[in-house]
């Protein structure tokens, strides 16, 4: 239960982190930056765990949370464009 605290912690930071690396104008809330975060740091932590890099209590580190983010942000902007929001 801790790891997941953790994971949503770093994933706020991180989400931020994201969105000022990630190029373009983008429309997104700080509501919206946050939960995109947490779902990266959530992904980095779990996908971590299935690819064996993580333990079973464990939490994706800041690196990899901010990847993730970057990675969920992306994914983001790529169905936000498609749908014209």
């Amino acid at each position: 239960m801790w790891s997941l605290i953790v994971a949503i912690v770093v994933g706020f930071i991180a989400g931020l982190i994201a969105r000022a690396i990630h190029p373009g104008n983008d429309k997104s809330g700080f509501i919206v930056t946050t939960l995109l975060g947490i779902a990266g740091s959530l992904l980095a932590t779990y996908g971590g765990r299935l690819l064996g890099l993580y333990g079973e209590n464990s939490a994706a580190g800041f690196i990899a949370s901010v990847i993730g983010a970057l990675i969920i942000l992306f994914l983001y902007n790529l169905i936000a464009k498609k749908s014209g929001v």
